[in-house]
């Protein structure tokens, strides 16, 4: 009778998927949701496609604010690594920064701490790039835009070159500002970051 448990307890353990992964999503609006369903964001897309496609079990955890800078993300983040103990975090953040002027020293600054902070805590980090729009000059807009491949040169890190590629200019993906995808790019987005992601997710 022992042996049959065991053998029973062993099969239920090879049919159970492995535990994965926690991925931290530390982002602004556009991992939050602005404007659209949680469930059509992104985030919510990319746990739905590891339910689908991974026989690891891995949790995403969305820690992503709308209206959040690199700065009120740092300050965040060493109380959600705490409680999360991820072994990713995605770092979607600057996007507010640039909107609002901010210098682009602290934001880098900024940004590589929170860096060293999820390393620290034994979590790699991948790094989604930004760009903003060309009226704020065109030497802000491009100290702006390397300052992500900078970081992620100088620290090894994996790296989305541009988060909204293949949707920023496209009209109809966009909500009314200009600013936020609608849910219509939401599968593109995943489809930006999902190649980034994987291999770190093995």
């Amino acid at each position: 009778m022992i042996k049959i448990l065991s053998q029973a307890f062993i099969l239920l353990l090879l049919a159970s998927p492995s535990w994965g992964k926690t991925v931290l999503v530390l982002g602004d609006s556009l991992s939050a949701g602005y404007g659209i369903s949680v469930e059509d964001g992104w985030v919510n897309l990319l746990q739905e496609n590891l339910n689908d496609t991974s026989s690891s079990q891995h949790n995403i955890i969305n820690a992503s604010v709308t209206g959040e800078t690199t700065g009120g993300g740092l300050a965040r983040l060493p109380a959600l690594l705490a409680k999360h103990q991820p072994d990713i975090v995605i770092v979607e953040l600057g996007g507010n920064d640039g909107l609002r002027g901010h210098a682009i020293k602290v934001m880098q600054k900024n940004i590589l701490s929170i860096v060293q902070l999820s390393r620290d805590a034994g979590a790699q980090t991948l790094l989604l790039g930004m760009q903003i729009p060309p009226n704020y000059g065109r030497r802000y807009t491009q100290q702006f835009a390397s300052a992500y491949n900078k970081i992620a040169q100088a620290q090894s890190l994996p790296f989305v070159p541009f988060f909204l590629d293949k949707v920023a200019l496209k009209k109809a993906w966009m909500q009314a500002d200009g600013i936020h995808p609608n849910e219509k790019a939401q599968a593109q987005l995943l489809a930006n970051v999902l190649p980034h992601l994987s291999p770190i997710l093995q």
